[in-house]
């Protein structure tokens, strides 16, 4: 297990470590997309976020998943990111959430987020869950 800090890690160990996060967090489906999709321009970037965000900040200890989960939809309400809501959403679930936690989020965002980014995320939840019961 790395340390907190994730020093004495390698960057190939980072990235390692981010990409077995990140393929349990989004899915295999969504990182082989991304992966297949990836291009000279994207490369460097699909290894940062591999590395730092999955590898580094989501290994880190002081944060379960479901925790974690609250935190990105939060922020991603808040600044309007619904591409990457939409993703997180269905994360959220896979992290342990359930539509009823997540409804929560969504309200609670409305209050410190705003109302029309409460109101466009529930738009966006509403689709990401239309199959779920």
């Amino acid at each position: 297990m790395t340390r907190p800090d994730g020093e004495g890690l390698t960057d190939q160990e980072r990235y390692d470590q981010g990409m077995a996060v990140r393929r349990e967090v989004l899915s295999d489906a969504h990182v082989d997309r991304a992966i297949a999709g990836m291009t000279p321009l994207t490369a460097d970037f699909q290894d940062f976020i591999t590395r730092v965000a999955w590898g580094d900040v989501w290994s880190r200890p002081g944060l379960d998943r479901r925790s974690r989960s609250v935190a990105v939809l939060t922020a991603l309400i808040a600044l309007g990111h619904h591409e990457e809501l939409a993703m997180h959403l269905r994360a959220a679930l896979r992290n342990g959430l359930t539509v009823d936690e997540v409804r929560e989020v969504i309200l609670q965002s409305a209050v410190y987020c705003g109302v029309p980014a409460a109101n466009t995320a529930f738009r966006i939840a509403a689709e990401v869950y239309a199959d779920t019961p």
